[in-house]
């Protein structure tokens, strides 16, 4: 069973951009697909920093993308899950 973890993905990856961690931002994501039944090296993984939404007490938030290697579309419900915030 999985570890219950409080904080999203999207918001983990942010504050390790914060603390200069972004190296590690990678393996974080390719855990966090193994959690989900995912195979990691299906997929290449990118970060774009993008202004934080107005009220969330953050000036910048990294978005995770995801992109198929083998030329598929990605999951949108997987999609949306990497990046949800709360």
């Amino acid at each position: 069973m999985p570890r219950l973890n409080p904080f999203s993905l999207q918001m983990q990856i942010t504050r390790m951009f914060d603390q200069g961690q972004s190296f590690f931002a990678t393996t974080r994501v390719q855990d966090w697909l193994r959690e989900h039944n995912q195979d990691p090296n299906a997929y290449d993984i990118s970060f774009v920093q993008k202004p934080a939404p107005p009220g969330s007490g953050q000036v910048m938030v990294v978005e995770i993308g995801l992109q198929r290697r083998d030329g598929q579309p990605v999951d949108p419900w997987l999609l949306e899950e990497v990046n949800r915030w709360a």
